[in-house]
């Protein structure tokens, strides 16, 4: 088995695009719990990098599909909602199913590079945490799953047999 953790960036200031103080001592609470990982990957945008830094993960690679999902699927899905209401909307097959699918092929393709037992850590942002983890596990039932992620909240996605077969929410408590 291999497994996928993907979670959402730490805290900013407003109208930041880095970590504030609180950000990074929260992104390093949560990595002294979570690793090792195989490879580590973020969106381009600062707080996403910075996240993984803070954590104690050096950074493989940096892939701008993760820091935005465009005006269609905010029109759709604006962010945030619940895990289920996210399912919803991408089940109707729009914009966001569409954005969603790309992420889900794209975790596809990191997992098939990693060796059998490794793991992979995503950091992105609220809205792509659960669109990917949705688009990943089409079947599951997202009721129990809660709110929007938080801040360094996500899932972890479990991968066998060449597809994921199962994921947990991931949240952070203080």
């Amino acid at each position: 088995m291999k497994i996928l953790e993907i979670r959402r960036h730490s805290i900013r200031s407003p109208l930041s695009d880095h970590l504030n103080q609180k950000g990074v001592t929260l992104a390093r609470f949560v990595g002294q719990a979570i690793g090792p990982f195989d490879r580590v990957v973020t969106s381009t945008l600062p707080r996403a990098f910075e996240t993984a830094i803070a954590m104690g993960f050096a950074v493989d690679e940096q892939n701008e599909l993760m820091c935005t999902y465009g005006r269609a699927v905010e029109s759709e899905a604006p962010w945030p909602q619940p895990f289920v209401n996210y399912a919803e909307i991408v089940k109707q097959k729009g914009a966001t199913a569409v954005y969603a699918q790309k992420l889900a092929q794209y975790y596809a393709n990191m997992m098939d590079v990693i060796s059998e037992g490794g793991s992979t850590l995503v950091i992105n942002h609220g809205g792509v945490v659960e669109m990917g983890v949705i688009a990943c596990l089409p079947h599951l039932d997202f009721s129990a799953w809660g709110d929007a992620v938080g801040y360094c909240e996500g899932a972890r996605l479990f991968w066998e047999s060449g597809r994921i077969v199962n994921g947990e929410v991931l949240r952070v408590s203080l």
